[in-house]
């Protein structure tokens, strides 16, 4: 069971860090709306711009806090519980604008994950 919390650890975070740090300005087809970067996603939510920067810095933290629970397990409830938050946030945010279910599947899937690491 540790090496799958660690698994799901490093694919959250890594995740998380991705599209905030290397795929922020470029299209995905899970972006809400039909924004082709993270900016144009928080426009079509109806959400300011220092909004996404908010959001931003603390989604990279709580990546960041959740691989380094990895090895300070201290900060895993904060950051599997952070980041399970803003996931839950995200998933309204997709059902807000109506957008289809796939689109959120990201989302849900790490609020799933992040959960189960802050349960188990």
């Amino acid at each position: 069971m540790e090496y799958l919390i660690i698994a799901l650890k490093l694919i959250v975070g890594l995740s998380i860090l991705n599209v905030w740090l290397v795929r922020s300005k470029k299209p995905t087809p899970f972006r809400g709306g039909s924004a082709r970067n993270i900016e144009e996603e928080f426009k079509a939510y109806g959400l300011p711009v220092w909004f996404m920067h908010v959001i931003g810095t603390v989604k990279i933290v709580l990546a960041i806090l959740l691989i380094a629970s990895i090895f300070y397990p201290q900060v895993e409830a904060v950051s599997a519980y952070g980041i399970a938050f803003l996931m839950l946030g995200a998933v309204f945010m997709h059902i807000k604008i109506s957008d289809p279910l796939k689109k959120a599947f990201p989302a849900f899937t790490f609020l799933v994950f992040s959960l189960f690491i802050a349960l188990i």
